[in-house]
């Protein structure tokens, strides 16, 4: 519908049994994609009102990565590692270029992730969500763009591990630390914060990995006759 100019920025969906009965598709597939279109920043949900397709240019041209990832086998250390090239500078340059409203952008994720501590997908969107918020507020639009394609490809190969997670809360607290620096306009700081963050989420990951690898040798057989 976005790419067909039928949805356009600023545009309110309709509820959400509505759409599902136009799509043709059940109501968890909606959920799905709205969730992940979310992530990405096409769309944004505002409490009470609705969810409003995004003001900026809809990112849904990513696969590009992933089908790279895929074709040459790029590691997911790989990924933490260019992310961490891109991110501990975006945040070095969020904490020069922020504007009011990144940090407002950027403060509301946070208080979004705490408010999602027991739900891991709603926490992942948010997840993204600041880490694009960060991006935005650097003011360096290549960068950015760059740094989105990268996080798209990482929260769909996260969707199928975030369910494990142990350490939302201290993910949360990392967070909130990489914004309170930036607000204070600590640029080295914050990009030690953000190297500190990536860090300990690529352990986590790596973990949740080995946890979901461990449970599918562990599964049992079923018994012949």
């Amino acid at each position: 519908m976005i790419r067909q100019g039928k949805l356009k920025p600023g545009d309110r969906l309709p509820a959400e049994r509505e759409l599902a009965k136009r799509l043709g598709i059940s109501r968890a597939s909606l959920r799905h994609g709205l969730r992940f279109l979310a992530a990405i920043g096409v769309l944004n949900s505002r409490h009470g009102s609705g969810t409003y397709i995004a003001p900026g240019p809809p990112v849904l041209k990513s696969e590009s990565l992933q089908v790279l990832a895929d074709l040459h086998r790029f590691s997911y250390d790989d990924m933490f590692e260019a992310r961490k090239v891109l991110e501990c500078a975006l945040a070095e340059l969020a904490a020069t270029n922020a504007q009011d409203e990144h940090l407002t952008l950027m403060a509301e994720e946070v208080a979004e992730m705490y408010a999602t501590l027991d739900d891991p997908q709603e926490y992942l969107v948010h997840d993204i969500r600041f880490h694009r918020a960060v991006a935005a507020a650097s003011c360096n639009q290549i960068l950015s763009a760059l740094m989105n394609m990268v996080s798209t490809a990482m929260y769909e190969n996260r969707l199928a591990t975030v369910e494990r997670a142990t350490d939302l809360k201290e993910s949360a607290e990392l967070h909130r630390k990489i914004y309170r620096l930036i607000r204070a306009r600590k640029p080295q700081e914050a990009s030690a914060a953000m190297n500190e963050h990536l860090t300990r989420a690529q352990s986590a990951f790596t973990s949740e990995q080995k946890t979901a690898a461990g449970r599918k040798v562990a599964s049992p057989r079923r018994k012949k006759g």
